[in-house]
């Protein structure tokens, strides 16, 4: 049975989803401000991973991820180019499905926006006012934290704690420290929107109450995201969630460590960023991947260019195995399940159940690695054949990892661009010989041939070929 651990009790539990052979799960997306850094990325490529294993364990699964498209760092970012809060959100939000696909994960079933929801939003507020949870003053409305009395029961914490560190700005009307804004009065200059206490746009926390419940309904299975959301994030998602409907938010809160370089986390307000990007143009996807997915999701992980140089380099041994397999007719080959199969698949199985452990999983596909070399090595066809099958067919889609067909399709793509940009090149040179500019069409010729590429007047017309030592 899969096991995963609940930050809400702190224990690795029984999953049971509310609803047989179904889960409904929320993971936080991004605040669209900017490129997304390897921060990001761990959370998107560990729940993307977790989505697939509850599928390949045959749970029918409904994934929202949202996007924040209003904040006060957008707004702010918006205005230092001089362009529309929503403009700006959306190109970035263009740019994060550039990533996605870049790192290979799949879309959500649902990637609601905050400002499509607004309506629900605040319904949302006028319930909660009306239930005692909330207050208006002066055009804000906030949260009344001491109207929930399991406030803090998330993040393991009590409220004499957190009001030691409690600093309220003088603008704010809050009745408790520890209050929260729900709805935001509108400010100079800065977008906002129709509500019965005034101009404004939604707090923060409330978004993802009102785009949750809209989804999933108002009890799930899954709540999901990196471990700095716990407080004050999913606290106060969590407790306005529940002092709306008196019911349990999420039946589960997995949160995954953080990204540390030099021990910090890393996060562009420190400036430590590392572009994904960047990252998977430099390493490779495959690299990315099994780098964040080489320590458990519960724990940190230290960011360096020699951990991600190493994942490459791990990387290219997998793939440079599966080419050879392919290579020698392995692939075409058919497996049927037998002992070993069977066993292996179990190991993989528990690793898997066992709170989602993906660094015994990864390690498996090395061990089958080994075990395919080996056997190419000997002729042992249908050992190969058995090995390849794990690797390609069940270990590496539910981890997103070594998607061959998508490195054909990229080879594919890569060569015809190289065709279309040579056939630029030699309509060029033609065009300058026709001219008798015969010293520039000379050149061409000699700096093609200084990359490898050389080419061939005939009468046909003009031809290349690639020198495989140049």
């Amino acid at each position: 049975m899969l096991r995963i651990t609940n930050t809400h009790t702190g224990k690795k539990e029984p999953f049971i989803p509310l609803e047989e052979g179904k889960v409904r799960m929320y993971v936080c997306g991004p605040t669209v401000y900017g490129l997304i850094h390897l921060g990001n990325a761990r959370p998107a490529v560990v729940f993307d991973a977790f989505r697939r294993y509850l599928e390949y364990r045959g749970f029918k699964v409904t994934m929202v991820q949202n996007f924040t498209d209003i904040d006060d760092k957008i707004i702010n970012a918006a205005n230092a180019v001089g362009v529309d809060y929503k403009r700006y959100a959306d190109r970035f939000i263009a740019e994060y499905w550039v990533d996605a696909h870049l790192l290979g994960l799949r879309a959500a079933n649902f990637h609601p926006r905050t400002t499509d929801y607004l309506p629900e939003i605040i319904d949302i507020i006028q319930r909660l006012i009306v239930k005692g949870h909330a207050y208006v003053a002066d055009g804000d409305v906030y949260f009344s934290v001491k109207s929930f009395p399991r406030y803090g029961e998330l993040s393991n914490r009590k409220i004499e704690e957190m009001l030691s560190g409690a600093r309220v700005d003088p603008s704010e009307n809050k009745r408790f420290p520890l209050d929260f804004a729900l709805w935001k009065a509108a400010k100079p200059g800065e977008p906002s929107w129709e509500s019965p206490w005034g101009n404004g746009r939604p707090g923060w926390h409330i978004e993802c109450s009102a785009m949750s419940m809209s989804l999933l309904g108002e009890s799930f299975d899954i709540h999901a995201g990196g471990n700095d959301l716990v407080f004050p994030h999913h606290e106060n998602e969590k407790a306005q969630s529940e002092a709306l409907t008196g019911k349990p938010f999420a039946r589960y809160w997995m949160h995954n460590g953080m990204l540390r370089f030099s021990g910090e986390k890393m996060a562009k307000s420190v400036g430590n960023i590392f572009n994904a990007r960047e990252a998977v143009m430099r390493f490779g996807r495959d690299a990315v991947r099994l780098f964040l997915l080489s320590k458990h999701y519960t724990s940190p992980i230290d960011l360096s260019e020699e951990f991600l140089q190493d994942s490459r380099k791990a990387a290219r041994r997998v793939r440079d195995t599966l080419k050879r397999a392919q290579n020698a007719g392995i692939a075409e080959k058919f497996v049927k399940a037998d002992p070993w199969v069977m066993e292996v698949e179990s190991r993989f199985e528990e690793a898997l159940d066992d709170d989602f452990n993906t660094p015994v999983a990864v390690s498996l596909i090395f061990e089958l690695v080994n075990i395919l070399n080996t056997a190419l090595d000997n002729n042992d066809e249908e050992r190969a054949a058995r090995a390849y099958d794990l690797i390609v067919r069940r270990f590496g889609p539910v981890l997103g990892l070594f998607d061959l067909q998508e490195e054909e399709r990229k080879r594919a793509d890569e060569e015809n661009l190289f065709d279309s940009v040579m056939n630029v090149i030699l309509d060029t040179r033609n065009h300058l010989r026709k001219q008798k500019q015969y010293e520039l069409a000379d050149q061409i010729r000699d700096k093609l041939e200084k990359l490898g590429i050389k080419l061939m007047d005939t009468p046909q017309g003009t031809q290349f070929t690639l020198d495989a030592d140049g």
